[in-house]
């Protein structure tokens, strides 16, 4: 059955194509079954294989499959070919599984859109893709699919490309994540030319043979690879693009969120990790990193109002949280986090865009209130995704995430571990304060819709657009609304109970590190409940008992710089726009007509002046031509009798 491994992608690529030249002419019900069909062709594939693999293991724990050779150029040959091992077929289960469901919910929520199949043409592409960057067993094959997962995040998060916003949100997204692409092309060109190779298995075989631990160019190859990870993944400094991605539709953020884009940087790390452990700097790097974005998201998220930036924020410190764990060594929670965290943040974006659409598009979360009544079994999706968004106990992310800061401890990383510990603090209040706002408390949809009346001529059309919620929005009480939530919110719930064979690929934690024998106290190990119970306890205080505390600190002279600042996500866009953009600006409007453009513009305006020179020559008249015909050939004439 292994044989069946490229069917995986063929589907998904299969239906990206059909779609594509269908140009629209193919109704909303053909174009779902075709893209929801193709990536329930490839989920059912992967499980196929993944059963295969598991229970008969190839030699080596790996099976690798040549199609064809890319290129051959010299020495250079690269190939199609695709490996699994047990960290590529983790990420398959969640790539094709949690992908699958988020199809199946976005072929509801898009009806009625006239771009309907060309978006599932995008979403197909962008599994393929995704899928080629997992399965490559050369950097250059993973490259190709890390660049076409870029793209289509270009296509999808500007879907709705009529609203300017939105396309400058999809190119900003671009432009961010191709400096970190620059960077891991770079570490490409090192290592082909120090070993002549791409392929993964060479490079982890040859690397510590030529290079000593710490060298300067482990470290620049080390670096220059975190640099891709951290543009791909969100991370500081090229964090950016990831809340403004949230103009693309909801299941768009679910895929990139859960399953897809902000991932890869994770999964380039840990296949890359031999390369790492050379650096013991850059391995160094990666932790903090992960430990300041996981903060630095966890405050802002605090002040967002908007649905999906607080999830946005969230699932940037959740991804901290993978990078934390693989700069201290632990590559295997990090993966295991990984899988956890896109069956619950699927659940939880999905779930949001439930609410968007019961709430007629409204985002504000305090344009919303009392929702559980009105739209209970999405409520009890939020909650769940959000009890395992905050490692509740017997939830998928307690045994994750916990399991994250315990191994921190036990490598020495202490500071990550108080870092990860504040976090938890953190991501318990920000969480449920979405929850306690959304779901609880008075129904300000009512007090809009009110205040609209009393002060609005368009009073009804403001009743009508986002100030009241829709039971059943869409005739929510359908298969592909109910299902999709329904698997993810089981398997929130008892998906860290999954083995992940992840030994047989990855080290365990501490290894190369320096990891004491002294494993501290026991109540290490349960120390991040109580904290994360804390941050839920302080989230009810403030946002439910005492609303008027948050109220006064938003509005304090001592205390609203700090709201305003963690607002605007620590203020990172006026920082590059002020770094980068307006200088750019600059120089571009200065230079615009300097020597060398001068100097180019010769050229057209050259070809110009012969153009009309050539145009007066037809005026129209016969005697004219004939007498420029009969001066043609008596100079042809003249030409053949001197020769």
């Amino acid at each position: 059955m292994l044989n069946l491994l490229p069917l995986v992608f063929v589907f998904p690529l299969v239906g990206f194509l059909l779609l594509a030249f269908s140009r629209g002419r193919l109704s909303e019900n053909a174009a779902a079954t075709i893209g929801v069909g193709a990536m329930g062709l490839s989920a059912l594939t992967a499980l196929v294989v993944g059963y295969d693999f598991l229970a008969h293991p190839p030699e080596g724990h790996a099976y690798t499959h040549l199609l064809w050779t890319w290129m051959d150029v010299g020495n250079f040959a690269p190939t199609f070919a695709l490996k699994l091992d047990a960290l590529s077929l983790t990420m398959l289960g969640v790539i094709t599984g949690v992908g699958f469901f988020i199809h199946l919910f976005a072929s509801w929520y898009m009806r009625g859109d006239d771009g309907y199949a060309r978006f599932l043409s995008y979403m197909n592409l962008f599994v393929a893709s995704m899928l080629f960057l997992v399965l490559g067993d050369n950097l250059l094959f993973l490259y190709f699919g890390w660049e076409g997962v870029g793209l289509c995040s270009y296509l999808l998060i500007g879907f709705w490309y009529k609203d300017p916003a939105n396309g400058a949100a999809a190119r900003k997204a671009f432009v961010i994540t191709r400096v970190g692409d620059t960077f891991m092309a770079i570490a490409l060109f090192i290592l082909y030319r120090e070993f002549g190779t791409l392929n993964i298995d060479e490079l982890a075989r040859l690397a510590p043979e030529a290079w000593a631990v710490g060298s300067t160019v482990a470290t620049a190859t080390a670096l220059l690879l975190l640099g891709g990870a951290v543009g791909k993944s969100a991370q500081l400094p090229l964090q950016t693009w990831l809340p403004d991605a949230m103009a693309g539709p909801t299941p768009v953020s679910a895929l990139i969120h859960a399953a897809t884009m902000v991932t890869a940087g994770v999964y380039l790390i840990a296949r890359t990790h031999v390369l790492f452990e050379l650096s013991p700097f850059a391995l160094e790097c990666v932790g903090v990193i992960g430990a300041i974005t996981l903060l630095l998201a966890g405050f802002t998220a605090l002040m967002q109002t908007d649905i999906k930036k607080i999830l946005a924020y969230s699932t940037m410190s959740q991804i901290g949280y993978m990078f934390l764990a693989e700069g201290a060594g632990a590559y295997q929670p990090a993966v295991f986090h990984l899988m956890t965290h896109a069956f619950f943040k699927a659940l939880l974006f999905l779930s949001s865009g439930s609410v968007i659409l019961a709430m007629h598009h409204e985002q504000d979360i305090f344009r919303m209130g009392n929702l559980r009544k009105h739209i209970p079994f999405v409520f009890w999706c939020m909650l769940i995704g959000t009890l395992a968004l905050c490692a509740f106990p017997f939830t998928s992310g307690f045994y994750s995430k916990d399991e994250i800061l315990h191994e921190a401890y036990l490598a020495g990383h202490y500071e990550l571990w108080l870092a990860g510990l504040f976090g938890a603090f953190l991501t318990g209040v920000y969480s449920f304060r979405l929850i306690f706002i959304v779901f609880f408390g008075p129904e300000r949809w009512r007090q809009v819709a009110h205040h609209a009346h009393g002060h609005d001529d368009h009073a009804d059309d403001h009743a009508h657009h986002g100030l009241g919620p829709k039971d059943e929005p869409h005739g929510a009480k359908t298969l592909d609304h109910h299902l999709p939530l329904a698997v993810l919110l089981i398997f929130s719930i008892l998906g860290g109970f999954i083995h992940l064979p992840l030994e047989t690929v990855l080290p365990a934690a501490g290894h190369g590190l320096e990891a004491g024998a002294d494993h501290g106290p026991a109540w290490i190990a349960y120390l991040p409940i109580p904290v994360s119970l804390a941050g839920i306890l302080v989230s009810w205080l403030l946002f439910v008992q005492a609303p008027q505390i948050p109220a006064a600190l938003k509005n304090g002279a001592a205390t609203a710089w700090l709201g305003k600042l963690w607002k605007n996500a620590w203020g990172f866009d006026w920082l590059y726009d002020v770094l980068f953009e307006r200088p750019f600006v600059w120089i571009s409007r200065t230079n615009r007509n300097d020597f060398i453009d001068q100097l180019i513009g010769l050229i057209p305006a050259s070809l110009r002046a012969a153009s009309t020179l050539a145009t007066t020559t037809q005026t129209g008249g016969l005697r004219w031509y004939a007498a420029v015909a009969g001066a043609g050939i008596c100079v042809l004439i003249a030409v053949v009798a001197l020769h």
